[in-house]
């Protein structure tokens, strides 16, 4: 089904897009959401992941000798170096994509949701993600993390928010577009290094977390094996990278690799951003918090056609992910049309295009806070930059 109408068909709940989503217990149980969904949405099946991945390696391939071949010409003079300059973008975000496409593979793997065969999942995640320069195990563990607390204010593993009095007085200068412009592209070209290896905007935990650390408080004394595992996989791709560096020129590397590497994390970063961070989205403490509920603190959005097939849907129905994380993506908008019946109100699903969404963002969620009057403790909100200087 194309974006299209899976657009149309999600707008009757879109109108309430910019509303605050409902956040007391609902009139409905976990067992009512799964009953609603057709048998056949939790099968898995290993000819037909095995094709979406064999259609992003078909697509990297092309694109590899698109680029090496044509596209990769050493600057003689300024229009050269402009034609230079153009085709690294160019080849950076048709490779980008493809790599972020490697991601959502990668990360569906680590859910067991690719095959039936949990040994296969692991052993793919962790070819495709080491490759794209992502720890597959680490991430695995602490992705699990995010699941099972997910909308929780303080226990929420990724997208941790801030309460007012944690925000520094630098982000006053939010209120200007230059800054606000510079917040939006360190975001999109950081934060996935910077999550990965220094748990920037990650939970708190008691001292230093980093997915490269087999000892990080993230992680179980079980898990610590297959962290070594994650890292020998990643300092691998590295040297492998340094060996061609010197054999072909660091400025060969980062044509063929580190612009679409920057471009995936960019496009990972927007998208799992623009999943869980709106102003219309609750956080809960522990005397509200639920699994339901804040599995329900999810937003689907629709990206367009293109980029929906290169997402491989995951956008588009990723509330149905946080019910059932173990679901093929391919059966996602299918769960997600039955479902929303019963989910009512309670389904989120915003129309705004992501662009000038991840701008509202920046301007809009700074930090939470719980709304004034008893009935509301242990709720909260996003509060803008505005909110923040009163």
């Amino acid at each position: 089904m194309d974006s299209t109408s899976t657009k149309e068909k999600m707008l009757s709940k879109s109108k309430k897009s910019r509303e605050r989503a409902p956040h007391t217990k609902p009139p409905f149980t976990y067992a009512d959401i799964k009953k609603s969904v057709p048998a056949h949405c939790f099968e898995r099946s290993a000819v037909r992941s095995f094709s979406y991945l064999a259609f992003n390696l078909i697509f990297g391939y092309c694109f590899y000798i698109m680029a090496t071949t044509y596209m990769i010409t050493k600057p003689q003079s300024f229009s050269s170096g402009l034609v230079y300059v153009t085709n690294s973008i160019i080849y950076a975000l048709l490779q980008g994509s493809v790599f972020a496409g490697l991601f959502f593979l990668g990360h569906e793997c680590g859910h067991h949701a690719f095959t039936d065969y949990e040994w296969l999942d692991d052993t793919v995640g962790f070819i495709i993600h080491t490759v794209i320069l992502w720890p597959y195990f680490s991430f695995k563990y602490s992705h699990r993390r995010h699941h099972g607390k997910t909308g929780h204010v303080t226990q929420e593993e990724v997208e941790t928010p801030m309460i007012k009095s944690q925000v520094p007085n630098a982000f006053r200068i939010f209120k200007y577009t230059l800054a606000r412009l510079v917040a939006v592209i360190f975001l999109l070209f950081s934060g996935v290094p910077l999550y990965l290896y220094v748990n920037f905007r990650g939970r708190t935990y008691e001292r230093f977390a980093s997915h490269l650390d087999p000892t990080s408080p993230m992680f179980s004394s079980r898990q610590r094996n297959h962290i070594l595992l994650s890292n020998v996989g990643i300092f691998a791709v590295i040297f492998g990278l340094y060996k061609l560096a010197i054999i072909k020129g660091f400025s060969w590397v980062a044509f063929v690799y580190l612009g679409p590497y920057l471009v995936q994390g960019a496009i990972v970063t927007m998208v799992t951003t623009l999943q869980h961070i709106d102003r219309t989205v609750p956080y809960y403490d522990s005397t509200e918090w639920d699994w339901l509920r804040g599995s329900l603190a999810s937003i689907d959005r629709d990206y367009g056609t293109i980029r929906n097939i290169v997402f491989h849907h995951g956008p588009t129905s990723h509330v149905a992910h946080h019910l059932f994380p173990s679901m093929p993506h391919y059966h996602g908008e299918e769960a997600t049309r039955a479902f929303k019946t019963v989910l009512g109100d309670y389904y989120q699903y915003d129309e705004t295009p992501f662009y000038k969404a991840i701008w509202n963002i920046v301007n809009e969620c700074v930090y939470v806070e719980e709304d004034e009057g008893e009935k509301n403790k242990g709720v909260f909100w996003y509060r803008s930059v505005s909110d923040y200087m009163l």
